[in-house]
């Protein structure tokens, strides 16, 4: 037995009834809708959310929250991440910490936290910095410019 030679078991695959096509085919005139009312006009019928006139699901439970559209997310990344990352002198900002895959592309913003140590100088260039991060990097030779 070949791929080629392989074919559906007699009787389990079904031919599509077409519907409309004149007397001949048995489904002609009414296209097997019956005669007028809602089901046999175009776009008729109901919605998936009908439940026969009684107030529908998604109506009946209660609307609870609100998503703040000023809210911003902070990627945070600590020191120690940047130190295992970064070389001495480089610059860290959040084009170089997404192309080491370190954040994702998708945070509005970079916050630096100081877990960790930092034993080299770097520049560090992010939207916020704790006071002890900002301490670490300064301590360790580098700078930190917020952006």
């Amino acid at each position: 037995m070949k791929l080629n030679e392989l074919k559906p078991a007699k009787g389990a695959k079904k031919k599509r009834k077409k519907i409309g096509r004149g007397p001949g085919s048995g489904h002609g005139k009414t296209a097997t809708k019956g005669h007028k009312g809602q089901l046999a006009r175009s776009g008729g019928g109901k919605g998936p959310a009908f439940e026969g006139g009684q107030m529908p699901l998604h109506r009946r439970l209660i609307k609870r929250g609100f998503k703040n559209p000023f809210k911003v997310r902070y990627e945070v990344v600590n020191l120690d991440t940047i130190d295992k990352y970064f070389n001495e002198g480089e610059t860290v900002n959040p084009d170089s910490l997404s192309g080491k895959g370190i954040i994702k592309r998708s945070a509005d913003a970079i916050k630096i936290l100081s877990r960790g140590e930092i034993s080299k100088p770097l520049l560090v260039k992010a939207n916020k910095f704790s006071r002890k991060a900002i301490e670490m990097i300064l301590s360790a030779g580098g700078t930190a410019e917020v952006i």
